[in-house]
């Protein structure tokens, strides 16, 4: 995915870190439609929130949620702070069907696209860092998808809880894009997971060219959540493998 930038792009960083980006993206991914947006894109478009590192800052992470809840669904919080107070900026947002209060996710492209401007956005707000995208379930499977376009710049892929398949559905894979990615991708799983154990995604990860790193959350679920033990551990230990992966790449 190739993303051509019109003109000049200010942004204005206010209070909790509102992104605003003015100007036209124009965002061609490969083999689809090219989408070109003019004009003030805001918060209430591109939907982004930034979590600064400040000046120990050796990253920047953009995450896109999962399909039943937006940014400010507490994981996709507790994450992002986290994962900033461990240096790492972080960027979250909200895909469009979630703005705009729909149940029923937006198709690929829109998703793709959506994305897209949060990556633009995030990169005028954090310049210079290198660039690392993910998302809970479904936005880190759309960060799967831009991975497999080879978007320019890209460092990384970071995925909490990789929808493999719909739960009670293993003859629905959602894997045909996994060998296109070529850079290294970190997957967290939950042990548990109904939308994918580790024990289903091992042997998809073997097709794929890019090094894969699966981190397995012992007892979690697709949410990560493990009975018996505070969200809090839970997202200090994933923040400890991402920080510590990132690092290495």
């Amino acid at each position: 995915m190739h993303l051509t930038i019109v003109g000049a792009i200010p942004f204005t960083h206010v209070g909790a870190i509102n992104l605003t980006v003015v100007g036209a993206i124009q965002l061609t991914p490969v083999g689809a439609i090219p989408l070109t947006i003019v004009g003030a894109m805001g918060l209430t478009q591109v939907g982004a929130i930034g979590y600064e590192a400040g000046a120990a800052a050796s990253a920047l992470l953009v995450l896109g949620h999962g399909a039943g809840a937006g940014q400010q669904h507490p994981f996709m919080v507790s994450m992002a702070r986290a994962l900033s107070a461990k240096g790492v900026s972080t960027v979250t947002f909200d895909f469009p069907y979630m703005r705009e209060h729909r149940k029923v996710p937006d198709r690929a492209p829109v998703l793709e696209a959506a994305f897209g401007e949060a990556i633009a956005a995030a990169g005028e707000w954090a310049r210079g860092l290198p660039l690392f995208i993910g998302g809970k379930s479904m936005g880190g499977r759309m960060a799967t998808h831009l991975g497999a376009q080879q978007l320019d710049g890209l460092k990384g892929l970071v995925v909490f809880g990789y929808p493999l398949h719909p739960p009670g559905k293993p003859d629905q894979p959602r894997v045909v894009h996994l060998p296109s990615i070529t850079v290294p991708t970190l997957i967290v799983q939950g042990e548990r997971d109904t939308f994918g154990t580790p024990e289903e995604l091992r042997p998809v990860l073997k097709t794929m060219k890019a090094p894969v790193t699966l981190h397995v959350v012992a007892k979690g679920d697709h949410s990560l959540t493990v009975r018996g033990q505070k969200r809090d551990d839970t997202i200090a230990e994933v923040t400890d493998v991402v920080v510590s992966w990132m690092a290495k790449i």
